[in-house]
């Protein structure tokens, strides 16, 4: 368990999805990677990771893709 608020890395994730949109698809792991590299091994671990992954599922924030492999992308806007 990290010193880092699971609702500061959502939130640091849903930034990294948002400035990847359309340009890089993201994986699960490579979100994991990113905040532990920005936090350190202290601030997060893969289960806080999980867990903001989770967190943004439930809100809608995100959503999986799959193309060849599970992405973490912005949900479709709605027109």
């Amino acid at each position: 368990m990290g010193n880092v608020a699971i609702e500061t890395l959502a939130e640091d994730m849903f930034q990294l999805v948002t400035e990847c949109a359309g340009k890089k698809n993201l994986k699960a792991g490579d979100l994991t990677k990113a905040m532990i590299a920005k936090h350190g091994e202290d601030g997060c671990d893969k289960a806080d990771c999980k867990k903001a992954i989770r967190m943004l599922m439930e809100n809608g924030r995100c959503v999986y893709s799959y193309m060849g492999g599970s992405y973490i992308v912005l949900p479709p806007k709605e027109e």
